[in-house]
């Protein structure tokens, strides 16, 4: 399964390391993922992986 957030589509991003003698390095960061269960109507749950940052804001929402 791809390293991004099922519900915002949020996936790693890629920058450089700059050095203070300007070297730059590549870089990749990813997302803080977690997995969580939900319900589906159904009454089947699934498990998917949300950002945590998502978390925050579904919680706030509620």
């Amino acid at each position: 399964m791809a390293r991004k957030c099922f519900i915002t589509g949020k996936g790693p991003m890629v920058g450089n390391n700059v050095s203070h003698a300007n070297n730059k390095n590549k870089k990749r960061s990813l997302p803080n993922l977690r997995s969580i269960k939900i319900k589906l109507e159904d009454g089947s749950s699934m498990k998917i992986k949300v950002a945590a940052s998502t978390l925050r804001t579904m919680k706030k929402k509620s």
